[in-house]
């Protein structure tokens, strides 16, 4: 049985934890924090995404904890006229063989942990981090904080979009930071007055800002996100503070009604400043030898496509599907026959994703620049929007695509 090795214990290492031990793999992952835990709020999962975790036998797991919004609607933050909409629910599952359902961050990454601790051919270590990788054409060697040295036949790098092991292996610099801030929020639905609650998706328009708010856990809470244009001082690494309620306030200030009376509502705000990185330029973004880089260590992206943590997941799909049907996983220690090809398969797995994973960011950031528009040119994307509605929302390369 071949060994993976994978660092990084968020959405991204989990997933691939998982699919490569259905696959057949011996898995050890190392997560540098003390214990597994999720920050940030809510995530949209599209179809593509969720197809993918239905493969893996969470179909049942996940209707029990996601909220499956009926629809996605596209609304001025000034006037508050419906500029678009998507129809979701059902539809997405005939279109696409699965449904789009909005989920805790918190709960799908505890459903990963706890599904992974069910297993015999996993094991999970906390409290230490993967700290750099050497390899050789036979093997790659971990080297961890604690000093020791484990070997394995694969490394998967899942430490998040300021990771360490890209900067050894790719020397490429960090992410550099957006101008955007994003406000985000929790808060239970009962909590809110009847006509704040919502079961859809709602994303809201406005110059140089966008709030979207969709419903999780079942529909008993509400994720709320605001965008906003700012900078802030210090580590952007590690930033994540507590925000002060009446700074958004004043952003939709001139906004209608229902928006204004939402942000009121909401006292407790987390802020996070949004940093990136150009869309990927070529499959050495995502792999060197036997260490397959993925989710935001290859590719971290802006939320304005909500694909970021569904990337991640179909990169853990295609990689151990790669690995699992040409016998990596399968063969004997010592089996150069097979095992001799692994550099060659994570580079298979690099030519197959990164120009989806690119054009996933490009569009993302082209969004945040229409979601923000101003003047004239936010009037022309108003217009267009009415007239071609569905057509021009619904997105079949996106949810049709990834792991076949």
């Amino acid at each position: 049985m071949a060994e993976v090795l994978v660092a990084g214990g968020g959405i991204g290492g989990l997933s691939a934890a998982l699919a490569c031990a259905q696959a057949g793999a011996k898995v050890s992952l190392y997560e540098r924090a003390a214990e597994f835990s999720e920050f940030g709020a809510g995530i949209q999962l599209g179809p593509n995404a969720v197809r993918v975790l239905h493969g893996w036998g969470l179909k049942d797991d996940l209707t029990g904890l996601a909220a499956f919004p009926h629809r996605l609607q596209f609304r001025s933050a000034t006037s508050g006229t419906v500029l678009g909409e998507l129809t979701l629910g059902a539809d997405m599952v005939r279109r696409y063989g699965a449904p789009y359902i909005t989920i805790h961050r918190a709960d799908l990454h505890a459903l990963l942990v706890r599904v992974l601790q069910q297993r015999g051919d996993v094991a999970l270590h906390l409290a230490n981090a993967v700290t750099s990788v050497a390899q050789t054409k036979a093997h790659v060697t971990a080297q961890l904080q604690d000093g020791q040295q484990p070997q394995a036949d694969v490394l998967v790098a899942a430490d998040g979009a300021w990771s360490n092991l890209r900067q050894q292996l790719l020397h490429d610099g960090k992410p550099q930071p957006t101008g955007h801030l994003a406000y985000r929020t929790m808060v239970k639905q009962s909590d809110l007055p009847k006509h704040l609650q919502t079961q859809q998706v709602t994303a809201w328009f406005g110059p140089r800002m966008h709030v979207v708010q969709y419903p999780v856990r079942g529909g008993g809470w509400m994720n709320v996100v605001g965008i906003v244009h700012g900078q802030v001082q210090g580590d952007i690494s590690s930033w994540d503070h507590s925000a002060n309620a009446a700074d958004l306030q004043r952003v939709v200030a001139g906004s209608c009604a229902p928006l204004r009376d939402l942000i009121h509502a909401i006292e407790a705000w987390r802020l996070w400043p949004l940093s990136i990185r150009l869309p990927m330029r070529g499959a050495h973004e995502h792999a060197l030898g036997r260490v397959a880089l993925l989710g935001d260590a290859a590719h971290p992206m802006v939320p304005y496509l909500a694909q970021g943590a569904a990337m991640a997941i179909e990169d853990a799909g295609t990689l151990a599907k790669l690995l699992g049907a040409a016998g990596v996983f399968s063969a004997e220690p010592g089996n150069q026959a097979v095992l001799g090809r692994v550099p060659a398969l994570i580079q298979d797995y690099a030519n197959q994703r990164w120009q989806r994973n690119a054009k996933v960011q490009s569009r993302a950031l082209q969004n945040g620049q229409i979601y923000h528009l101003t003047g004239p040119m936010r009037l022309g994307r108003d217009l267009a929007m009415r007239v071609l509605g569905q057509r021009l929302l619904d997105q079949p390369w996106l949810y049709g695509g990834g792991p076949a």
